[in-house]
């Protein structure tokens, strides 16, 4: 095994000291011209790479951001960490993203991660409902702001979409399309942001007179095109099919829009789809998806920050307010749902 180059090598090679060899890395202005070049050609030649770890603990404060997601297969997720990393960018500070692929015990391990890298801080969309997680988390004193979700029972800072307005949205636009039986595929319960958009569905369905029962539910273990497609043929097995379904996020709309393609239904003639986050892959389908647009690259860089801006303050000279920013959804209107009935 290779050992590893130090800081007292690269001092040997150019007869420098330490102390110096330090200061062309930290300080370069400090050292004379010639010194300088010598101690550069050394690194050079030794291929020796700072200790970022090393210069971290002296330092008492990491420039490394981390970034916990619910599932990085989503391209509503990668948006967030792209605006996030921007951010994070702008202040000399890199993101270490992670995939708790909506598992609680996941999610718990890389926090205890996150923990013991001495991270700035951490964004954060909780995969544990109970909320055991965040509050294990809580006892390191490392600030956390939470993205896509409200900070309920909790003072940290979040930034989230109104997910009540946006269910409203997606489904008054079905009723007043003409549907009256819509079908909810809803993704796993214990998400707050399942349970949100199916309490907009119904305020919707409420503001046309019609009751609760015109909505059914089609609870999902996961999030993505598989369960749409499971979701989609329990839908095609209904003898009282829905005309309309709307979806909580635009993976399992697509899984939807494949079961209905391979049985032969049309979309949205016998069957309209509207679906939710307005990824890439919505305005691609091969019958284009209505979606409930979230702002995620705007969601992911004023997560980004608030987390700096709390890190940077925290003194009596520069306190920190803890704030709840919510973000308003916009719906984008395609063929999908575009059915005269």
């Amino acid at each position: 095994m290779a050992q590893s180059v130090g800081i007292k090598d690269v001092a040997r090679v150019a007869g420098v000291s330490v102390g110096t060899v330090s200061n062309v890395i930290n300080r370069p202005d400090t050292v004379a011209a010639e010194t300088r070049a010598r101690v550069l050609s050394a690194i050079d030649r030794l291929g020796y790479v700072r200790s970022e770890s090393a210069r971290q603990l002296r330092a008492g404060r990491s420039r490394i951001m981390g970034l916990l997601v619910l599932d990085m297969g989503n391209p509503f997720f990668v948006d967030v960490a792209r605006g996030a990393e921007r951010a994070a960018r702008r202040a000399g500070l890199g993101v270490m993203i992670c995939n708790s692929a909506q598992n609680a015990s996941e999610e718990a391990e890389y926090l205890s991660l996150f923990a013991e890298q001495r991270v700035r801080g951490v964004l954060l969309t909780p995969a544990d409902a109970t909320g055991h997680n965040i509050e294990a988390f809580r006892r390191h004193g490392i600030p956390f702001v939470l993205v896509d979700r409200v900070a309920e029972g909790t003072t940290e800072c979040s930034v989230s979409v109104d997910d009540v307005a946006g269910g409203a949205l997606a489904v008054r636009h079905l009723v007043d399309a003409g549907h009256r039986s819509i079908a909810y595929v809803s993704g796993p319960p214990g998400l707050n942001q399942v349970r949100d958009r199916r309490i907009g569905a119904l305020d919707a369905l409420a503001e046309a007179g019609l009751g609760p029962d015109r909505l059914r539910e089609l609870p999902t273990e996961r999030l993505d095109v598989a369960a749409g497609r499971d979701a989609g043929a329990r839908l095609l097995g209904l003898a009282d099919r829905p005309t309309a379904v709307f979806c909580a996020n635009d993976l399992l709309a697509l899984g939807v829009l494949q079961a209905m393609y391979a049985a032969g239904v049309g979309v949205p003639d016998d069957l309209a789809i509207v679906g939710y986050d307005d990824i890439e892959f919505a305005a691609a389908a091969a019958v284009p998806l209505t979606s409930v647009r979230q702002p995620a690259v705007t969601m992911g860089a004023m997560a980004a920050e608030l987390l700096l801006e709390e890190t940077e303050a925290g003194t009596a000279e520069k306190p920190h307010e803890h704030r709840r920013v919510v973000l308003s959804p916009e719906l984008v209107v395609r063929r999908s749902s575009l059915s005269s009935r």
